[in-house]
């Protein structure tokens, strides 16, 4: 376990001041994130067969479900629940309805929107050519910037990642990124706005 070490200033959250004694974690990264499958095997044939993902754990669950674990790369997993009884998906609500290059990527608040894999920056057309390859229909290779629309057909000194989207056999929306450049300071230049009140 890493130490945790003191942290002082301003929470950007509150405004509120924070305690110069208070203990902070050190994250190290994503252990694992936990989604729900709909057919186990067909998650094990797509994770492991199509994306190369090694199965790196199984657990069998009280009451017939089933926990997998896959290595997604430095020492990170993807993992997926089984539950014999789970309701299906409701794309709009519990996943976005589309991909960004279709349509409204909208989720409801708690879900998850879509994971992003990580891959080095001269690896991301390779990646395209592998989907397609295995029959994996995704975007063309899309260049964020900070331009109005946040993405230009063209690669340029402002892209700061390149990406391709695609979904998964249950319709969870997937994202292979590769950072294009360093982020800094000039990259956070927005407040974080807050809900309107119900």
């Amino acid at each position: 376990m890493n130490d945790m070490t003191t942290i002082s200033g301003t929470s950007a959250a509150t405004g509120a001041e924070t305690d110069p004694n208070a203990r902070r974690i050190e994250f190290s990264g994503i252990n694992h994130l936990a989604l729900v499958s709909s057919d186990m095997a067909r998650t094990v044939d797509f994770y492991s067969g199509v994306l190369g993902m090694a199965l790196t754990k199984t657990i069998e669950l009280p009451g017939g479900g089933q926990h997998f674990f896959f290595d997604c790369g430095n020492g990170n997993s993807l993992a997926f629940f089984w539950f014999p009884n789970a309701p299906a998906g409701v794309p709009g609500v519990s996943q976005p309805a589309n991909r960004p290059d279709r349509g409204d990527i909208v989720s409801a608040h708690g879900s998850m929107n879509h994971v992003a894999f990580d891959v080095a920056a001269d690896q991301i057309d390779t990646c395209v050519a592998a989907l397609r390859d295995a029959g994996v229909e995704c975007t063309e290779v899309w260049n964020h910037d900070d331009s109005e629309w946040g993405v230009s057909r063209e690669q340029h000194d402002g892209v700061f990642v390149r990406s391709i989207y695609f979904s998964d056999p249950d319709g969870i929306s997937l994202e292979i990124a590769a950072w294009t450049r360093e982020l800094g300071p000039h990259d956070v230049s927005h407040e974080p706005r807050r809900a309107e009140p119900t």
